[in-house]
């Protein structure tokens, strides 16, 4: 049902079932489709308090019908992301679309949260079915294992899968909180068995040079 045309559009084909996608990605569709509003993300009370409590303003919606419904959303790259009954966790702001079947809802991601500025819940897409993130340029998919644990500046982490625990390490120095330092404020920790999305770009934090 999802398929990319060329890497900065989604195409979604649609048989009378739906779709759930950030509002407002729409860019165009043939045939005949209808468009609700999914009151708090499509994540029920928990997700909008959550989302009124971080400022987060994303928003969801739901398309139906049978046609052809394309998505983009700022000339972002999109990466297909297929789940097979795990859990994806993607930053709400990289979020574009997920087979309506899939259960989105709302996680506390803590630390990592606070050093971007980005509030302190990240959005969770689980169940069968495909879903569509964006990167800042194209996606790097990066494998954690037992053997090799992985490091991530918090500003290019994109999403994650699998059976991966976080921590969160500290770098913070004066001289970083005044802006004068170097490295990364920040860092996350991956361990276990998994995947980890990262773009090639860094989005702005507030906790240091990242």
């Amino acid at each position: 049902m999802f398929r990319l045309q060329g890497s900065k559009v989604l195409a979604v084909d649609m048989t009378g079932d739906a779709v759930k996608a950030k509002n407002g990605s729409m860019v165009a569709y043939d045939g005949q489709m209808s468009f609700r509003k999914l009151s708090g993300g499509g994540e029920g009370l928990r997700g909008m308090v959550t989302r009124r409590l971080t400022g987060e303003q994303m928003t969801v919606m739901e398309v139906k019908g049978h046609g052809t419904c394309w998505f983009a959303d700022r000339a972002s790259e999109i990466n297909l992301v297929a789940l097979h009954g795990d859990t994806l966790y993607v930053e709400a702001g990289n979020f574009l679309a997920a087979d309506a079947g899939l259960r989105t809802g709302t996680e506390f991601t803590g630390l990592r949260g606070a050093s971007q500025g980005n509030g302190l819940f990240t959005t969770s897409v689980e169940g069968h079915g495909q879903a569509a993130i964006m990167s800042d340029g194209p996606a790097v998919v990066l494998r954690v294992s037992a053997r090799y644990p992985l490091t991530v500046d918090p500003g290019a982490y994109v999403a994650h899968q699998g059976d991966l625990r976080q921590s969160f390490q500290s770098g913070v120095t004066f001289r970083t909180v005044l802006g004068e330092g170097g490295g990364e404020a920040f860092q996350i920790r991956f361990e276990g068995d998994g995947l980890v999305y990262v773009q090639p770009s860094e989005r702005n934090t507030i906790a240091g040079d990242v």
